[in-house]
């Protein structure tokens, strides 16, 4: 399913949201500005002379609304982490499904690591079971790209699969471009 993507008014990024919640969001005079090629039609309930109501919208809206609560902190989760790394282990190469994948943590936990982005790397059972309890130099091993954690924009790009291409170069030109991980 297509979703759209809402910003606040000054462009930057805050959810994927179903066309429905667009839709109430336009009912409330609540779109400030809107970007995209083609709008999407939602076509609603029929009048008493027969006319059918057609709602359009846009693939990005922005909405007024209060900003001075906003902080952006990027959900950590496996899903997202491989993700980023390109469902590749960041260890030996190998590209790998979901189920062949771990979150590893480049300093362990039994070492005081955290599980925060810049720690974490996608890992091959093998790579992660070989690594052990130790870091990458300790074990000998070799880390192919540093981690690092997405900003928003590059955040809403792992969020969502079906990213339609006017939003997609909305998000790109704020990609921080520290891994070449568009291709997954």
């Amino acid at each position: 399913m297509t979703r759209i993507l809402r910003l606040n008014k000054f462009g930057l990024p805050r959810q994927w949201i179903s066309r429905e919640e667009a839709a109430t969001l336009y009912a409330k005079n609540q779109v400030v500005w809107s970007l995209g090629d083609q709008p999407m039609l939602m076509r609603g309930g029929i009048n008493r002379l027969g006319h059918q109501s057609l709602l359009e919208l846009a693939a990005i809206i922005a909405c007024d609304g209060d900003e001075s609560h906003f902080s952006f902190t990027p959900r950590l989760s496996n899903r997202l982490l491989f993700r980023r790394d390109g469902y590749q282990c960041m260890y030996c190469g190998g590209f790998f499904y979901h189920g062949g994948l771990t979150r590893e943590h480049i300093i362990p936990k039994v070492q005081n690591g955290k599980n925060v982005w810049t720690n974490v790397v996608a890992a091959c059972l093998r790579c992660n079971h070989h690594k052990g309890g130790r870091t990458p130099e300790q074990a000998g091993m070799e880390l192919l790209a540093i981690p690092f954690r997405p900003n928003v924009f590059e955040y809403m790009y792992l969020a969502n699969r079906q990213i339609r291409g006017d939003q997609m170069d909305y998000l790109q030109v704020k990609f921080s471009g520290q891994r070449q991980w568009l291709a997954a």
